[in-house]
């Protein structure tokens, strides 16, 4: 997603925007066209199609409502929307690019096609969003996608500053701190990107990322027991599997194996990747 979050192994989640992941299309085609027989601002359904059920469809309802009337800007924008949703970056990127060479974005238009940009490792794109916003648009998602830049450019004195301002108007900052936890990490203060994971989860224990961040920071320093913290069982095993992953990258094989075991028993269902990794070991350790 970004230059931090390259810089780190794929199983550090990190947390810029929210998406939805994206169901299987298959079942669309049994479906009817979505705007057929539909007057379709009856109800809020646009707004409804934007924050629930299956991406992929809400995708299909405003691709065939752009081709119908090119002219409406919020059909334009909820195609965005929807293709963020799917995580269809670079298509939702081109739309997004769209509503404002047409004249059409408004300052959360950018906003957003800055946080896309982001997802898309486009520093230059995120730049440009972040220039182009009113001088007096002030929100904590703003600050936010500013932290985030400066992180780009390692300017750690600006990231702490806006991610400052973004915790201060935030009406719920966990994700805020959970980058700014990432951001520590990059720089190598491990001690503060611990403390702030920690604040992260205060404010919204289902965080899945803060917590995993959590106990991925505890066990670059060594600590490889579980955050006090909670966890579901699928949750539990997904970080053992990660604590196993830094222990062995530390050389601490036994610990791993340990982890990896931990990780297999507390999966509700099968956990393959971690069993695949305990049986690997078994054989290092037998040698």
């Amino acid at each position: 997603m970004s230059i931090i979050a390259r810089a780190w192994p794929k199983f550090l989640a990190i947390a810029a925007v929210a998406v939805v992941a994206a169901c299987e299309s298959d079942s669309l085609k049994a479906r009817p066209s979505p705007l057929k027989d539909t007057v379709i601002d009856d109800a809020g359904l646009n707004d409804l199609l934007l924050t629930s059920g299956d991406p992929e469809f809400s995708v299909e309802y405003f691709e065939t409502a752009v081709a119908r009337e090119p002219e409406r800007a919020d059909f334009r924008r909820g195609l965005a929307i929807s293709y963020g949703r799917a995580k269809r970056y670079p298509e939702s990127s081109r739309v997004y690019e769209e509503l404002i060479a047409l004249d059409q974005a408004q300052p959360g238009d950018i906003l957003d096609y800055g946080f896309v940009a982001v997802r898309l490792g486009d520093w230059e794109g995120a730049k440009s969003a972040e220039a182009n916003l009113p001088a007096g648009f002030n929100n904590s998602r703003k600050h936010l996608l500013s932290a985030m830049i400066a992180d780009s450019d390692q300017d750690w004195a600006s990231a702490d500053a806006a991610y400052t301002r973004a915790e201060t108007l935030a009406l719920k900052p966990d994700q805020v701190l959970n980058n700014w936890g990432v951001s520590y990490m990059a720089r190598g203060d491990l001690e503060n990107a611990e403390d702030t994971f920690r604040r992260a989860v205060s404010f919204n224990s289902r965080l899945f990322s803060a917590k995993n961040n959590l106990a991925i920071v505890r066990g670059m320093q060594g600590e490889f027991s579980l955050p006090l913290v909670p966890l579901t069982d699928e949750e539990r095993a997904m970080i053992l599997n990660n604590l196993g992953v830094i222990a062995t990258r530390q050389g601490e094989i036994r610990v791993a194996r340990g982890l990896f075991a931990a990780a297999v028993d507390a999966h509700p269902q099968h956990y393959q990747g971690a069993a695949d990794k305990l049986a690997a070991l078994d054989g290092k350790v037998e040698n």
